[in-house]
């Protein structure tokens, strides 16, 4: 049964849909009184299990009750539970008998003698169900022809004569109705009315739902208060709301996520004013809570081919006064064993975030960095610059683009020591439209960049584009198993090989690629058994995860990957690896555990690989 928004009404008496959190269920319990539930409904099908979950008394049976007078209170808090769920069920003649010691709850005082422990027998009977007769909502909005403003009508939800009376679908339509008039710039409508009647002789239910839309409302000012280190001027700017501009909740929502996004706010909360102005104008007091001005944290990941690495970040919050960031990340990779420091990893960089640049929604993002890194095929000691803008079009939809360059000095056993210098420019897009960022269940992600560049030491001009999909379909209850696919390919066009700087090639392998083989370590033979980067490249996963608990998952895979110079690549000389997995899931994303062989490898290869890191691989 679909849990409900945090709302609550009352039918003939009974609040339905309120906090179940009252005092019956006290935090200390003074004379511990254990007891046991039975259960009996005198029907068939799931009201068992709805009487079941309403139930403070099953809820609550493994922890000992407050004395007598806990456990009472909480059984006749259960004869109101029982029935609102009843109602939501469409059954208004229900009868609820609740048993403590044998006797009636509603009949034995706060104060009495109970048995050590106590046997409770809840009996139900639920009735006949009950279907709509006559339902009517009285001021109920027109539709519209704007698609952003389009909500369903409540006979789309059940509210219809013949349908089961729901007392949860009395409370979606009145919901819809609210909303169908705020979409239409009334911020305060209301439902002033609500005629509920039970026809016990034909077991009908009749409702009519009397909505007040209120006047038709523009956004006015907006206060901003709790600021301390952050611009007040600027965080209202950031709402992106305007004076003058129709009311409409979907910009309150955009507004809710623009603030968020700035991750300088611990809290941010935008409430209107309790009336609308004479001039038609309803102003809105937003109230934050800054958070520090600053965090760290670390991390690390592992391999049994790339050895340990270690990486940790400092970030400072709000540097001027509208929500900049500027964060340094290092990292230190492939430590082995025995230690050898000349074939560490090494990076640093830092990256400053201006938000709000020319729009609420667009971000200045400046970068630099500096690395030594030791791959499979190639030595690479670097510095870049990048600066750009992201424009976040929607939820889903993400754009970048921007200039760079970088030098670098490459060495490799084919073409010795060449030092590079680049600069390009770059632009994608990011269409993201899964259900959770670190571990979808539903939904696709499709990735697009394009990086046109000129090499000044050979004088040559270069492009590069590469994009990247996935998609994930779960199925079973909460989305228990899930099958996640990935595809990537890329392709660049210049000059040969040898005057291209190695990290503009592809190359693949590692556990973001094709796991069981080495970082970087799948390209293309240039026929003397060195391994070079590549001008075409494609790789793919197919992964199965089920969960076996809450906490844990366990997942199969295979991932392939080829590497081509100069003409697209065939299929046929694709590299496989395959293997299983666990998962640990915790709050901030799964822990994750990978044991992959390769499946068609070479000499250099390993014949297995171990990945630990955090997050699902794709």
């Amino acid at each position: 049964m679909a849990t409900m928004p945090a709302a609550a009404f009352e039918i003939f008496g009974i609040k339905l849909f309120e906090d179940q959190s009252e005092a019956d269920a006290e935090a200390v319990i003074a004379d511990p009184t254990p007891y046991s539930v039975t259960v009996t409904v005198n029907a068939t099908g799931s009201l068992e299990g709805t009487v079941r979950g309403a139930s403070a008394l099953v809820a609550d049976q493994d922890t000992p009750a407050s004395g007598a007078a806990g456990l009472l209170a909480k059984a006749r808090g259960d004869y109101r539970r029982i029935v609102a769920a009843l109602y939501n069920e469409g059954y208004y003649g229900g009868v609820a008998s609740i048993r403590v010691g044998g006797v009636e709850a509603a009949n034995l005082p706060p104060d009495a003698k109970l048995p050590n422990p106590v046997d409770v027998s809840i009996v139900v009977d639920p009735g006949p169900l009950f279907h709509f007769n006559s339902v009517n909502i009285v001021n109920q909005a027109l539709p519209t022809s704007d698609p952003y403003d389009h909500v369903d009508p409540p006979s789309s939800q059940g509210f219809g004569t013949g349908q089961v009376a729901k007392s949860s679908v009395i409370l979606r339509a009145e919901q819809l109705s609210l909303e169908a008039w705020r979409q239409q710039g009334h911020p305060k409508a209301v439902i002033s009315t609500r005629d509920v009647v039970a026809d016990h002789a034909t077991n009908t239910v009749d409702v009519t739902i009397t909505v007040n839309p209120g006047a038709r409302a523009a956004f006015g000012d907006v206060t901003v208060t709790g600021t301390e280190a952050m611009d007040p001027e600027f965080v209202r700017r950031q709402t992106g709301l305007t004076v003058g501009e129709e009311y409409d909740p979907d910009e309150i929502k955009l507004a809710q996520r623009r603030l968020d996004r700035l991750e300088v706010f611990r809290a941010a909360r935008l409430e209107a004013a309790e009336s609308i102005g004479a001039d038609g104008l309803l102003p809105y007091n937003l109230i934050v809570q800054e958070l520090p001005g600053r965090r760290f944290g670390a991390g690390a990941t592992y391999s049994t081919i790339d050895g340990l690495g270690l990486e940790a970040f400092h970030l400072w919050r709000n540097l001027f006064g509208q929500a900049e960031r500027l964060r340094l990340d290092a990292r230190v990779a492939s430590i082995a064993f025995p230690i050898d420091t000349a074939q560490f990893d090494y990076y640093f960089g830092g990256t400053f975030t201006k938000p709000g640049i020319f729009t609420p929604d667009t971000d200045l993002v400046a970068a630099v960095s500096a690395e030594r890194t030791i791959y499979p095929t190639f030595t690479e000691t670097s510095a870049m610059g990048r600066v750009g803008l992201t424009h976040i079009f929607s939820d889903q939809i993400t754009f970048r683009g921007g200039a760079q360059l970088e030098r670098a000095q490459f060495e490799d056993v084919k073409f010795g020591t060449r030092d590079f210098l680049t600069a390009g420019i770059y632009g994608g897009a990011t269409l993201d439209f899964r259900n959770d960022k670190v571990n979808a269940t539903q939904g696709w992600y499709l990735d697009a960049e394009l990086e046109p560049f000129y090499e000044f030491k050979y004088g040559n001009a270069a492009g590069r584009v590469v994009i990247e999909g996935r998609t994930y379909f779960g199925f079973g209850e909460n989305d228990a198993y899930v099958l996640a696919a990935r595809l990537k390919a890329g392709a660049l066009v210049g000059p040969d090989v040898s005057e291209i700087p190695p990290d503009k090639l592809f190359f693949a392998g590692g556990g973001g690629s094709v796991r069981g083989y080495g970082f970087k370590s799948i390209g293309v033979d240039d026929g003397a058994g060195n391994v070079v980067g590549g001008a075409y490249l494609i790789e793919g996963s197919l992964e199965a995860r089920a969960k076996v608990t809450q906490d844990i998952g366990v997942v199969g895979f295979i991932d392939g990957g080829v590497v081509a110079n100069n003409e697209f690549p065939n299929l046929e000389d694709m590299r496989f690896g395959a293997g299983i997995g666990a998962r640990y899931y915790t709050g901030l994303g799964p822990l994750r555990l990978d044991l992959a062989v390769p499946l068609n490898k070479k000499a250099d290869d390993p014949d297995w690989a171990l990945y630990v890191g955090i997050g699902q691989a794709f």
